[in-house]
Protein backbone atom coordinates (compact mmCIF):
# COMPACT_ATOMS: atom_id res chain seq x y z
CA UNK A 1 0.00 0.00 0.00
CA UNK A 2 1.57 3.41 -0.49
CA UNK A 3 1.48 6.96 1.48
CA UNK A 4 2.64 10.22 0.73
CA UNK A 5 3.66 12.64 2.40
CA UNK A 6 3.24 16.34 1.54
CA UNK A 7 5.57 18.97 2.69
CA UNK A 8 4.47 22.51 3.20
CA UNK A 9 6.42 25.15 5.58
CA UNK A 10 3.40 25.13 7.61
CA UNK A 11 4.25 21.22 8.42
CA UNK A 12 3.51 17.79 6.62
CA UNK A 13 0.67 15.81 5.95
CA UNK A 14 1.08 12.22 6.01
CA UNK A 15 -1.26 10.79 3.32
CA UNK A 16 -2.96 7.31 2.85
CA UNK A 17 -4.50 6.39 -0.58
CA UNK A 18 -7.89 4.86 -1.42
CA UNK A 19 -6.12 2.18 -4.42
CA UNK A 20 -9.48 0.47 -4.15
CA UNK A 21 -11.73 2.91 -4.29
CA UNK A 22 -9.82 4.90 -6.66
CA UNK A 23 -6.62 3.33 -8.44
CA UNK A 24 -6.89 5.40 -11.57
CA UNK A 25 -6.77 8.78 -9.45
CA UNK A 26 -3.88 7.66 -7.20
CA UNK A 27 -1.46 6.72 -9.89
CA UNK A 28 -2.36 9.23 -11.42
CA UNK A 29 -1.13 11.66 -8.18
CA UNK A 30 1.52 8.78 -7.09
CA UNK A 31 3.11 9.78 -11.05
CA UNK A 32 2.73 13.42 -11.32
CA UNK A 33 4.31 13.53 -7.89
CA UNK A 34 7.43 11.08 -8.45
CA UNK A 35 7.83 13.33 -11.31
CA UNK A 36 7.94 16.11 -9.26
CA UNK A 37 4.79 18.18 -11.05
CA UNK A 38 3.63 19.59 -7.40
CA UNK A 39 7.29 20.92 -5.96
CA UNK A 40 6.90 24.37 -5.57
CA UNK A 41 2.92 25.12 -6.71
CA UNK A 42 0.94 26.73 -4.17
CA UNK A 43 -2.47 26.11 -2.89
CA UNK A 44 -4.21 28.27 -4.97
CA UNK A 45 -7.67 28.20 -3.56
CA UNK A 46 -8.23 28.72 0.31
CA UNK A 47 -11.95 28.39 1.53
CA UNK A 48 -11.81 28.15 5.44
CA UNK A 49 -14.31 25.30 6.61
CA UNK A 50 -14.32 24.48 3.69
CA UNK A 51 -11.27 23.14 1.22
CA UNK A 52 -7.46 24.02 0.68
CA UNK A 53 -6.68 23.47 -3.25
CA UNK A 54 -3.61 23.24 -5.38
CA UNK A 55 -1.70 21.21 -8.28
CA UNK A 56 -2.64 24.15 -11.12
CA UNK A 57 0.82 24.35 -12.57
CA UNK A 58 0.05 28.05 -13.13
CA UNK A 59 0.73 28.75 -9.41
CA UNK A 60 3.88 28.47 -9.55
CA UNK A 61 3.67 32.61 -9.69
CA UNK A 62 0.58 33.26 -7.85
CA UNK A 63 -0.01 36.65 -9.85
CA UNK A 64 -0.79 34.23 -13.33
CA UNK A 65 -4.67 35.13 -14.11
CA UNK A 66 -4.57 31.75 -15.20
CA UNK A 67 -4.25 30.30 -11.70
CA UNK A 68 -6.50 27.34 -10.86
CA UNK A 69 -7.38 26.60 -14.64
CA UNK A 70 -4.18 24.51 -15.10
CA UNK A 71 -4.10 20.63 -15.85
CA UNK A 72 -1.24 18.32 -16.68
CA UNK A 73 -1.88 18.43 -20.14
CA UNK A 74 -4.59 15.61 -20.13
CA UNK A 75 -7.90 14.78 -18.25
CA UNK A 76 -8.88 11.47 -16.11
CA UNK A 77 -12.08 9.82 -15.67
CA UNK A 78 -13.97 10.73 -12.11
CA UNK A 79 -14.51 6.96 -10.06
CA UNK A 80 -17.26 7.73 -7.84
CA UNK A 81 -18.47 3.93 -6.60
CA UNK A 82 -16.32 3.34 -4.28
CA UNK A 83 -16.85 2.84 -0.81
CA UNK A 84 -14.70 5.52 0.67
CA UNK A 85 -16.39 8.05 -1.48
CA UNK A 86 -17.44 10.68 1.22
CA UNK A 87 -15.95 14.05 1.40
CA UNK A 88 -14.91 14.07 5.22
CA UNK A 89 -11.72 16.26 7.69
CA UNK A 90 -8.50 15.60 5.96
CA UNK A 91 -9.92 13.38 3.16
CA UNK A 92 -7.66 14.58 -0.44
CA UNK A 93 -10.04 14.44 -3.74
CA UNK A 94 -9.51 15.23 -7.10
CA UNK A 95 -10.93 18.74 -8.51
CA UNK A 96 -12.42 19.28 -11.35
CA UNK A 97 -14.27 21.58 -14.23
CA UNK A 98 -16.77 18.51 -14.71
CA UNK A 99 -16.80 15.35 -14.50
CA UNK A 100 -14.18 13.41 -16.12
CA UNK A 101 -11.89 16.54 -16.42
CA UNK A 102 -9.87 16.10 -13.54
CA UNK A 103 -5.88 15.75 -13.55
CA UNK A 104 -3.53 17.84 -11.48
CA UNK A 105 -6.13 19.76 -9.13
CA UNK A 106 -6.67 18.21 -5.50
CA UNK A 107 -8.27 19.05 -2.59
CA UNK A 108 -7.98 18.31 1.34
CA UNK A 109 -11.63 18.97 2.89
CA UNK A 110 -11.38 21.27 6.42
CA UNK A 111 -14.73 18.86 7.79
CA UNK A 112 -17.88 17.55 6.54
CA UNK A 113 -20.15 20.14 7.48
CA UNK A 114 -19.66 21.95 4.00
CA UNK A 115 -18.28 19.19 1.84
CA UNK A 116 -21.22 16.71 1.44
CA UNK A 117 -22.49 17.84 -1.37
CA UNK A 118 -19.46 16.72 -3.12
CA UNK A 119 -19.82 12.86 -2.52
CA UNK A 120 -20.23 11.39 -5.27
CA UNK A 121 -19.29 14.50 -7.62
CA UNK A 122 -15.47 14.73 -6.88
CA UNK A 123 -13.11 11.70 -6.77
CA UNK A 124 -12.23 10.94 -3.01
CA UNK A 125 -8.74 9.28 -3.25
CA UNK A 126 -6.81 9.50 -0.07
CA UNK A 127 -7.16 10.67 3.82
CA UNK A 128 -4.51 12.90 5.66
CA UNK A 129 -4.05 10.52 8.98
CA UNK A 130 -1.60 12.97 10.59
CA UNK A 131 -0.50 16.39 10.15
CA UNK A 132 -4.26 17.34 9.98
CA UNK A 133 -3.48 20.72 12.02
CA UNK A 134 -1.31 22.14 8.66
CA UNK A 135 -4.76 22.04 6.47
CA UNK A 136 -6.07 24.60 9.03
CA UNK A 137 -2.91 26.41 8.89
CA UNK A 138 -2.17 26.70 4.95
CA UNK A 139 -3.24 30.41 3.70
CA UNK A 140 -3.91 31.12 -0.03
CA UNK A 141 -0.44 30.97 -1.70
CA UNK A 142 1.74 28.76 0.79
CA UNK A 143 3.92 25.97 -1.56
CA UNK A 144 3.92 22.58 -1.77
CA UNK A 145 7.49 22.27 -1.32
CA UNK A 146 7.69 18.54 -2.67
CA UNK A 147 5.17 15.23 -2.57
CA UNK A 148 6.86 12.23 -1.06
CA UNK A 149 5.67 8.68 -2.10
CA UNK A 150 6.14 6.07 0.25
CA UNK A 151 5.96 2.33 -1.06
CA UNK A 152 4.94 -0.40 1.56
Amino acid sequence: MRSAEIHTAKGVMKVNFYEEDAPITVANFVKLAKEGFYDGLAFHRVIPNFVIQGGCPFSKDMSNPRVGTGDPGYKINCELTGGNQYHDRGVLSMAHAGRNTGGSQFFVCHGRQNTQHLDRQHTCFGKVYEGLDVIDAIKAGDKIEKIVIIEA
